[in-house]
């Protein structure tokens, strides 16, 4: 079995999406997601020029030898573009192993841990009573456990407010449009908006938050401690993860779980957190980690520090994604979450699936492969549109982590 050819798909069903789809001489096809929000011709390139001419002639069966002549055959390697490019081609050949066994690709990876997988969902609103109000919406839609984020008073387009009740897509310029930023305010309000809703809702639900990487570490575990008595399922990025060491700081002053992850690219992103048990949850992405050959290697890392995966689900990932990331949290061991962003009915057309949420999990089906086609046609009728991620700024016009 050869590959014969391989071509890269771009579509904005309601926002862009990377689609890379690898055929062989057998008449059988895989699809890997390769989507990265903002910057998503450097990945079409890369793919078009570097990857794909490597892949003719190539046995898809040899999912490993492939990944690794991608990553070490690249001396300039790791990195947000390089790694999505590997990981596309490998939810791709993980696609076509799945058909010809005819087996899902939850089966490949050792079978089953756990029949639904519990998801989260993002409850928005400009202020504590819509979040609130937000949360409460969730609650009827059978979600165990929610994200609240609130607008916070003086704070321009705070982040996390989205336009949407389901559909929140922060991509919203074809330049960075400019957002606001001060860790005070935000101090001073959000331990408020748990307080309000553990009162309104009980304990009974899981409540997750993100701080966006916007807190100092003292200022990040000043939040986690002040958050401690509301029992967050996790705080989210509550510090920019480049010093690793910045979590120590956190982790000696809060018991409040900490998750990170979802921009790492690699296990040297995450080694000395899951070494150092800095953290609770990892949140690396099949799409940003190199595909499900890399990312289980991260996990079976973190199950030996008794840390557990949260895999990233925004909509900034396809239902590629999704559906790969759903084969992989149904057998992982150390499985803690997955965030589930729902996607616009345009999207879910663009590609349809077999997997299905109901009462606050998703299910994958058992369709041969990651259960994920694209639909071509209807993808050609959704050309690609320049979308820039915001920016931030301090009150003084400092440019801070967005």
């Amino acid at each position: 079995m050869k590959i014969t050819s391989a071509r890269v798909i771009v579509t904005c069903p309601g926002r862009n999406f990377v689609t890379l789809k690898v055929e062989t001489d057998q008449g059988v096809y895989g699809i890997g997601d390769a989507t990265l929000n903002g910057r998503e011709k450097a990945v079409v390139s890369y793919l078009e020029d570097h990857v794909v001419p490597c892949l003719v002639g190539m046995d898809p069966g040899r999912i490993e030898d492939i990944w690794q002549y991608l990553y070490r055959g690249a001396y300039w390697r790791r990195g947000p573009v390089t790694m999505r490019a590997i990981a596309a081609v490998d939810m791709a050949l993980w696609d076509i192993k799945g058909k010809m066994a005819g087996m899902p690709v939850y089966q490949l990876l050792g079978g089953r841990s756990r029949d639904g997988v519990m998801v989260y969902g993002h409850a928005n609103g400009s202020d504590i009573a819509e979040t609130v109000e937000a949360v409460g919406h969730y609650i009827d839609l059978g979600y165990k456990a929610i994200r609240a984020q609130t607008g916070v008073p003086g704070i321009k387009d705070a982040y996390g407010v989205g336009r949407g009740k389901l559909y929140y897509e922060p991509a919203d310029a074809a330049l960075p449009s400019v957002t606001g930023w001060d860790t005070r305010k935000a101090l001073n309000y959000v331990p408020k908006l748990f307080e309000e809703l553990r009162k309104t809702y009980g304990f009974d639900h899981h409540l997750l938050h993100d701080g966006h990487h916007r807190y100092t570490p003292q200022e990040a575990a000043n939040l986690g401690k002040q958050l401690e008595p509301f029992q967050l399922f996790w705080l989210e990025d509550c510090t920019p993860a480049e010093n690793q060491e910045a979590f120590k700081l956190v982790r000696q002053h809060t018991t409040t779980p900490l998750a990170v992850g979802e921009i790492f690219n690699t296990i040297w992103d995450c080694k000395d957190l899951i070494q150092n048990q800095l953290i609770d949850y990892i949140r690396a992405t099949v799409v940003g980690a190199g595909g499900l050959t890399h990312l289980r290697r991260i996990a079976d890392l973190a199950s030996l520090y008794q840390i557990r995966t949260g895999c990233h689900g925004a909509t900034d990932l396809s239902p590629v994604t999704m559906g790969c990331a759903l084969h992989f949290d149904t057998w992982v061991p150390n499985f803690g979450i997955q965030e589930y962003m729902r996607h616009t009915p345009e999207t879910d057309e663009v590609f349809p699936h077999d997997y299905h949420f109901d009462q606050g999990e998703l299910f994958v089906g058992d369709t041969p492969g990651h259960g994920v086609d694209i639909d071509e046609a209807l993808a050609a009728k959704y050309p690609y549109k320049p979308a820039y991620l915001p920016v931030a700024r301090l009150e003084d016009g400092t440019m801070w982590n967005w």
